[in-house]
């Protein structure tokens, strides 16, 4: 489990987690927000409709769902399920408020917080991206102190700092290999 405040640098540290080439599965999350010109369906996201979401929940087919920032997002049950069957790890991103329920669900999980080494970082990074509307901008920087006071919720935490992205990942796989060396493994079940 992979989270942390909205400008962390996840989505930057998973996408050069894929290219070390481990064996994991990284979970596509379902989301109702609109699709940014640079993402992919399928691949940053599965970006269904509202009624197809709320279908999903209906059906119990979500490990996890809530509505952030005015959009509904979820993980796929059956995405973690195909992969802890397999034996592989299954690495999911999500919004602390989906971490929190995961812990619930999961708390055999390993739960990893990604945060800048500072919150005039965060608050950069926010604003420097420019993905976001002013009023959605506001808010996530209002939510981000919030978030950082989940940081005891967490097992690990990685700091992304600027420009050295590339230690932040060494990090993360060091708390994979470290995870793998557990004289008793965990035993997550969805």
């Amino acid at each position: 489990m992979v989270s942390g405040p909205s400008g962390a640098g996840k989505d930057t540290l998973l996408n050069r987690l894929k290219e070390c080439g481990i064996a994991a599965d990284f979970i596509v999350t379902a989301t109702t927000r609109r699709r940014r010109d640079y993402e992919i369906d399928g691949v940053n996201y599965h970006f269904v409709t509202e009624d197809h979401f709320l279908k999903m929940i209906e059906d119990e087919e979500l490990l996890e769902y809530a509505r952030v920032y005015g959009n509904w997002y979820g993980v796929p049950k059956a995405q973690v399920r195909k992969a802890i069957e397999s034996g592989r790890d299954a690495i999911i991103k999500v919004d602390i408020q989906g971490a929190a329920t995961i812990k619930k669900n999961m708390p055999e999980a390993c739960f990893i917080f990604v945060t800048p080494p500072t919150i005039e970082d965060l608050l950069e990074r926010l604003e420097k991206r420019n993905t976001e509307t002013l009023k959605d901008l506001q808010l996530r920087i209002h939510s981000a102190g919030n978030e950082l006071d989940k940081l005891p919720m967490f097992d690990y935490v990685v700091v992304n700092r600027n420009e050295e992205a590339d230690l932040a990942v060494d990090d993360m796989l060091a708390i994979i290999k470290t995870e793998k060396l557990r004289v008793q493994s965990r035993n997550c079940r969805c």
